[in-house]
């Protein structure tokens, strides 16, 4: 009986730190304003770990890091590794940190040398 309270005990801790660790990890939205904006400029760097691929992008006014979704969401919009590279040119559509001083995107729609990535179609802003 002892051991079976012990290992309920491990199992919850462990549980605890996999949502403790994944709620610090993804932030959602409420970091990012309302009103979506394009960033255009050159892929300098590409990230498609977790968890969210990102790109470093060279533009106008400095370096910014688009975030993409989670791997698999970005997977489905057809960005996959090899779909761009260092240099190639891209237009961000998304969502900008409420952080004014912070260059951070969240992409809801890539487009690289000329084909586009609809990473979060349901919360493309069309006008």
């Amino acid at each position: 009986m002892r051991i079976s309270m012990i290992r309920k005990s491990i199992a919850a801790a462990a549980l605890a730190a996999v949502f403790a660790t994944g709620a610090a990890a993804h932030h959602g939205w409420s970091w990012a304003e309302a009103e979506q904006m394009e960033l255009t400029g050159t892929i300098q760097q590409i990230s498609m770990g977790g968890p969210h691929p990102s790109l470093d992008v060279a533009a106008a006014d400095g370096v910014w890091r688009v975030e993409l979704g989670n791997p698999r969401q970005t997977e489905r919009s057809g960005f996959i590794e090899g779909s761009a590279k260092n240099g190639d040119a891209i237009v961000a559509l998304g969502n900008r940190s409420q952080d004014a001083s912070e260059k951070r995107l969240k992409a809801v729609r890539i487009t690289v040398s000329g084909k586009r990535y609809d990473i979060y179609p349901e919360r493309i802003q069309t006008n």
